[in-house]
């Protein structure tokens, strides 16, 4: 049976970046890559429809690197990365959300599937 899709309200460490993501978390990805691996993400891919930025926009920083496809978002307060958005292999538009920035997720829960970012 299919995980359920809910509503997740996610944020920075200060709070002035909020969100909300609608996923179902049925697996979330760690990546060993050099970006992820020193950050902690643990990811979950949703279309960008799924996404929606409540407030903060102003406190966001960017940063990209090796091949610039993702934008790394993070706080200019607080510093947090707390999503991410690019392009999918598919070519949709596509928000990578650090299911660490969500309220409510029992993290020993998930299933995580590991990624071999370092390799690519």
């Amino acid at each position: 049976m299919a995980a359920e899709k809910k509503t997740y309200a996610g944020s920075c460490h200060c709070g002035r970046v909020r969100f909300e993501v609608q996923t179902d978390l049925a697996t979330v990805l760690a990546c060993n890559c050099s970006y992820c691996s020193r950050v902690a993400h643990l990811l979950t891919f949703v279309p960008a429809a799924n996404f929606k930025l409540l407030a903060g926009e102003e406190a966001l920083a960017e940063y990209l690197f090796n091949r610039k496809h993702i934008h790394h978002q993070f706080c200019s307060r607080c510093g947090i990365r707390a999503f991410g958005y690019g392009n999918g292999p598919d070519g949709q538009e596509m928000r990578s959300v650090n299911v660490r920035c969500l309220d409510g997720v029992d993290l020993d829960a998930l299933t995580i599937a590991h990624f071999d970012g370092k390799n690519r």
